[in-house]
Parts: structure tokens; sequence; C-alpha cells
């Protein structure tokens, strides 16, 4: 029977993943401003991998479009470049009935940690996947530059720059 992996493992990962994100923070598994440090990243992990075993024939944007209809409650037609205007994030910020946490960093942060979690798995990221984990890479920047007075801002961009860096050359 083959070892279950659980969470972040550079150990078991492909070294293709490794070559592209050699970066200490992408494979730390409590760094909150890290993909899969966060529970909602760990747990996006773990679900891509269920939904890999039990889904294996599909591809992976499957995945990746279920993660976002389920966890943002949205259409994956309405995961498109709208999110990322300052404007609209600014409102959602300033709004208190809207849960910025689940539906910008939840959401955003499990398509990141989906599209990843391909890379550590398997070596590459499937092509069709690349325009989501952009656009959610992309807003989170956004989403950063606008959350004030957060003193870990530039080390969060900065992480999301490497991961923005390695999504290109995967």
């Amino acid at each position: 029977m083959e070892e279950e992996i659980y969470g972040i493992d550079k150990d078991h990962a492909h070294k293709r993943a490794i070559e592209l994100i050699p970066e200490e923070f992408f494979w730390d598994c409590i760094d909150e401003l890290a993909p899969f440090g966060s529970d909602e990243g760990d747990m996006a992990l773990s679900e891509f991998r269920d939904w890999k075993k039990a889904n294996p024939n599909l591809p992976t944007y499957e995945c990746i479009k279920w993660t976002i209809e389920s966890v943002g409650e949205m259409n994956i037609s309405d995961y498109n470049e709208k999110i990322l205007d300052r404007n609209l994030i600014k409102e959602q910020l300033e709004d208190d009935e809207f849960n910025d946490q689940q539906y910008i960093f939840t959401v955003d942060i499990s398509v990141i940690a989906t599209g990843f979690g391909q890379l550590i798995d398997e070596g590459k990221i499937d092509k069709s996947n690349k325009p989501l984990i952009q656009l959610a890479i992309d807003r989170q920047k956004n989403w950063a530059e606008l959350a004030e007075n957060w003193e870990y801002r530039e080390e969060y961009i900065g992480n999301l720059n490497v991961l923005e860096r390695a999504l290109k050359e995967a």
C-alpha cells in the first residue's frame, strides 16, 4: 500500500517543484503567509489530493472550478478580471457585512494551493489552470495592498511574486 502523504512535504515533492520554488517559505506548513501554512491552504491541498484520487482521469481544471464554486459560493464564470477591481475590493473591505476573509482570502488561497498542489505532486501546472491561479495571486496582491496597517504586507506580496514567477515557469 502506498504511503499517504499529508500536507506540504519537500521530501516527497516532485523535483520540478523544488527546482522552481526553492524558497523555504513555500515549504513551510505553519507560515500563515505561505500557500500551505494557513488552515485554508492546508485544507485545499488535502482536498486536491482527495479529489485527484477520486477523479484520476478528469482535468485538474475541474477541481479548481469545484473549489471556486464551493468555497466562493459563486459561478466559475464570475471568477474573472472583475474581481481584481481595486475599488470593488476596497468596498468589500469596508463593508462590515462582507466576509473578505472567506470570499477573498479563503477562495484565492484555495485556488493557489490547489494549483500549486499539482506542481508539488506532479511537477506541472496544467495550462488551463494558470489564468485562474494568476487571478488569485493578483487579487491577493490587491487585497494585501489595500489592507491598511498590515505589518506583513510586503513579505506577503514578496511571497506572491515568487509564486507568480513559478507559475510562469511551470
